[in-house]
C-alpha cells in the first residue's frame, strides 16, 4: 500500500529532524570563538548547557500535547479516550537517567565523531535486553539474543574503525577511545530509564507527546539548577572551558554573543529534538513501529554521509561493515513482530525500539505492518 503525501511528510520530517539533531550539536561543537573577559578563542564545549538544550526541545512538547488536546476536545468525535489524571512524579526517576545519560553522551560528542556518536547509541539494544531479562522477567527470543550478539560485533567493529582511523588535534586518540566508551556507558543509564518506564509508566494512560514533555520539564528544571554549582567545581583538563570548571554557562553565552551561528546551531538543535519526537510518535502511530525503526537506522546513514562531505571526518571501510552489521538487531527484529498477536504490545519488541517509541498502545492506535491469523 503506498504512502499518502501525509505520510511521506512525516517520514521525511522525522529523518531530517533526527540528522539535524546530532549534526547541530556537533556542528556548535566545531565553532571557535573567544569567552568573556577576552579568553583566547577555543573550542564551544558546553556539554551540560547543549544538554538543557535538548530538555528544552522535549518541554516543547507539552505545548503539542495540549495544542492536540484542545483541537480534540473541540471536536465532535467521541470516540476519543479522555487522559486520567496521573501522578507527574512517576516520570521523575526516568528523567534523572535522561538527564545523566543525555549529558554523558554530549561530553562523549566533544571527543568523537558525529557517525560514531550514532552508531555507537545502538549498544542499547544490549543493555536494554539483558535489563529486561533482569527486572522485567521477559524471556528474549532467539532472534533477538542474535541481534544482541550482532550488536556487540557491529560496535567492536565501529570502535576497531575509530582506533586505527586518523586523528587530528581535536579527536586524539585518547579522546576518541574516552568518548566511545562514555557513549556505550551512557547507554546503559538510557537502558535503565526505558526499564523504569515500561514498569511504573506504561501502566498509565498518558499520551507519548505528554510523557516526553513531562520528563523534558523535570530534565530542564533540575539541569538549569545544577549549572550553578557546576560553575564552581574544578575538573581540570577534563574540561574545555579556560577556568576548567564541569560547566562555565557564561563563558558559552559569551561565545554565543562572539559567534552568533553557534546560536543558530543551538536552536536547529532545540526544534529538531521537539520535532523529532513529534515526527517519530506520529510515525508510529500514522504508519507502524517498524517504519519508526527503519527512518531510526538511514538517519545514522545521512549523519555519516553529511559528516564526511562536510569534511568532519574521513572515510573509513571499517564503519559501513559497522553500520551493517548493526541492521541485524533490526532484522531481527521484524521478524519478531508476526509472533506479537493481533496488535502492537510494546513489551514484545521493547529491547528493538527507539527510546520512547510508544507508552500506550490506546494512545497510538500502533499495529504491525505484517498480517496476522
Amino acid at each position: 500500500m503506498a504512502w499518502t503525501k501525509y505520510q511521506l511528510f512525516l517520514a521525511g520530517l522525522m529523518l531530517i529532524t533526527g540528522s539535524i539533531n546530532t549534526l547541530s550539536a556537533k556542528w556548535a561543537d566545531n565553532f571557535m570563538s573567544e569567552g568573556c573577559g577576552g579568553s583566547q578563542a577555543h573550542l564551544f564545549q558546553h556539554p551540560f548547557l547543549q544538554a538543557v538544550g535538548m530538555f528544552l526541545g522535549e518541554f516543547s512538547c507539552l505545548a503539542a500535547f495540549y495544542l492536540l488536546h484542545c483541537r480534540i476536545w473541540r471536536s465532535t468525535d467521541s470516540s476519543v479516550e479522555p487522559q486520567q489524571p496521573f501522578n507527574a512524579l512517576l516520570f521523575l526517576p526516568p528523567a534523572l537517567c535522561d538527564m545523566t545519560g543525555t549529558s554523558i553522551m554530549y561530553v562523549a560528542l566533544n571527543m568523537t565523531s558525529a557517525s560514531s556518536f550514532q552508531m555507537l547509541r545502538g549498544a542499547v539494544i544490549i543493555f536494554t535486553g539483558l535489563l529486561s531479562v533482569a527486572f522485567l522477567g521477559r524471556k528474549l527470543r532467539p532472534s533477538q539474543w542474535v541481534g544482541i550478539i550482532a550488536t556487540i560485533a557491529g560496535l567492536v567493529v565501529v570502535g576497531l574503525a575509530d582506533l586505527t582511523s586518523k586523528h587530528d588535534d581535536q579527536h586524539k586518540l585518547s579522546d576518541v577511545i574516552t568518548g566511545d566508551l562514555l557513549i556505550i556507558m551512557a547507554q546503559v543509564i538510557v537502558s535503565i530509564q526505558m526499564v523504569l518506564e515500561e514498569k511504573f509508566v506504561y501502566k498509565h494512560n498518558v499520551h507519548p507527546l505528554r510523557a516526553v514533555g513531562t520528563e523534558g520539564f523535570f530534565g530542564f528544571v533540575i539541569l538549569t539548577l545544577l549549572l550553578v554549582p557546576m560553575y564552581y567545581i574544578p575538573t581540570g583538563s577534563f574540561s574545555g572551558n579556560p577556568r576548567g570548571v564541569l560547566e562555565d554557562a557564561l563563558d558559552a553565552f559569551c561565545q554565543m554573543g562572539r559567534q552568533p551561528l553557534i546560536i543558530v546551531a543551538l536552536l536547529g538543535n532545540i526544534s529538531s529534538i521537539a520535532f523529532f519526537n513529534f515526527a517519530g510518535i506520529s510515525v508510529t502511530k500514522e504508519m507502524s513501529a517498524t517504519t519508526r525503526m527503519v527512518l531510526d537506522s538511514l538517519r545514522t546513514v545521512v549523519i555519516w554521509a553529511l559528516s564526511l562531505a562536510l569534511g568532519w571526518e574521513t572515510f573509513h571501510p571499517l564503519q559501513i561493515l559497522g553500520f551493517f552489521i548493526l541492521l541485524v538487531p533490526f532484522s531481527g527484529g521484524l521478524r519478531s513482530l508476526g509472533s506479537c498477536g493481533g496488535t502492537w504490545d510494546i513489551g514484545c519488541l521493547r529491547a528493538f525500539l527507539p527510546p520512547r517509541c510508544l507508552l500506550l498502545q490506546e494512545d497510538t492506535g500502533c499495529a504491525p505492518d505484517v498480517e496476522t491469523s
